[in-house]
């Protein structure tokens, strides 16, 4: 998919009348960017050189032949067990990916559970949904070190005090991602980067630098193209128009593609009790949403988070079929500051999946059981 995105972007050049230059571009000065030998200058400048996968410091790891995210699609066969060092969205997209292909999947990793800036209920239906899908997860893992013999990967691990060996064919690190920022050569250029290596830039996307701007996954913002499509649009007002235009990701949808999937949107219940927020929760679980009797899937959840005092909805987090498509209108919900009575004075289609919404809505002063056949 990214492929396609990648040559519709490619293909639209000649028509918008850019010049692409291919080569690794370095800053020599403040406002010039040197590639193929070929020295280039300009008003403003625009830093999205993206983000890599990330290797953690494990013993043995970096003599070993593991797979990244950019790797793992690549293989030409699926392997009869593959390791996961890591249990974020891309471990667990790509860990059910190969175990719908049908490989033995085991998920390790350092947290006591799966998700752990989700909420609690999120993170118990994820792992009761992707275990019940035959996938293994291990957490509170300590990683003491990783070696190969022959073809077998073992990743040698302590959980509670006892030391087990996880042997596969292959071995998947999927522990986060670092900004592209090595090679930049920023330190000419006056820009200043934070602790992981990130442009560190102010709410107009500019840098200490005023000339240059960075946006996307260079920054370590949110990690979505929809993010990066968005700042790049607000660089290009304010470096080209002279905007004063400011970010706002105050409300950016987050989803992943498992099965169910899972997608969030606002803040979760602790981060809305640290914020100072007096909170009110309404839960509903899959079972009681009409769509997924009819499916027979039922393990998930949705969860909608309040402000107390207002009764907005501040935050909505669903595990279940199709959450991506549902979670946009509570995203329209959380931007636009709608109560819980907002959502429960409209209309929800009966068999939608989004009825569960609807449902929750409902379930903040009653529980779920009270509530007829149809959220109406």
């Amino acid at each position: 998919m990214w492929e396609i995105c990648a040559n519709k972007y490619v293909d639209l050049i000649d028509a918008y009348g850019f010049e692409l230059i291919r080569g690794q571009a370095r800053f020599v000065k403040e406002d010039i960017v040197e590639v193929n030998e070929r020295q280039i200058t300009a008003r403003n400048f625009l830093i999205s050189t993206g983000a890599s996968p990330s290797v953690p410091n494990i013993p043995g790891i970096k003599d070993v032949e593991y797979l990244t995210s950019t790797t793992a699609l690549e293989l030409e066969e699926v392997p009869k067990r593959l390791a996961v060092i890591g249990s974020g969205y891309i471990a667990m997209e790509l860990g059910q990916l190969f175990n719908n292909l049908g490989a033995e999947v085991t998920l390790m990793q350092r947290s006591e559970r799966v998700l752990k800036h989700y909420d609690p209920e999120i993170s118990e239906a994820v792992t009761q949904a992707l275990t019940e899908h035959g996938i293994e997860f291990i957490t509170g893992a300590t990683f003491n070190r990783v070696e190969q013999d022959g073809a077998i990967k073992r990743v040698h691990i302590t959980v509670n005090g006892q030391e087990q060996v996880i042997e596969a064919e292959q071995l998947l690190v999927a522990t986060g991602r670092s900004p592209n920022t090595e090679a930049l050569n920023l330190e000419a250029a006056n820009v200043k980067v934070g602790d992981r290596g990130e442009v560190v830039v102010d709410e107009y996307l500019r840098t200490t630098n005023p000339r240059i701007y960075a946006a996307g996954d260079v920054t370590m913002g949110p990690q979505f193209v929809y993010v990066a499509a968005y700042e790049g649009a607000i660089v290009a007002k304010n470096a080209l128009a002279g905007s004063e235009e400011k970010v706002d990701l105050t409300v950016v949808p987050g989803v992943t593609f498992t099965n169910p999937a899972i997608a969030t949107v606002g803040v979760t219940e602790e981060q809305a009790q640290s914020s100072g927020y007096e909170v009110l929760t309404s839960v509903v679980p899959l079972d009681a949403v009409p769509r997924a009797l009819v499916n027979r899937e039922t393990t998930g959840v949705f969860k909608l988070v309040a402000d107390a005092k207002s009764r907005k909805i501040i935050g909505a987090h669903v595990v279940s079929e199709n959450a991506g498509d549902v979670i946009y209108s509570a995203v329209l919900a959380v931007k636009f500051g709608l109560t819980i009575e907002d959502l429960r004075s409209t209309l929800a289609p009966y068999l939608t999946m989004a009825e569960g919404l609807k449902l929750a809505a409902l379930t903040f002063d009653k529980g779920v059981s009270k509530l007829s056949c149809c959220a109406g």
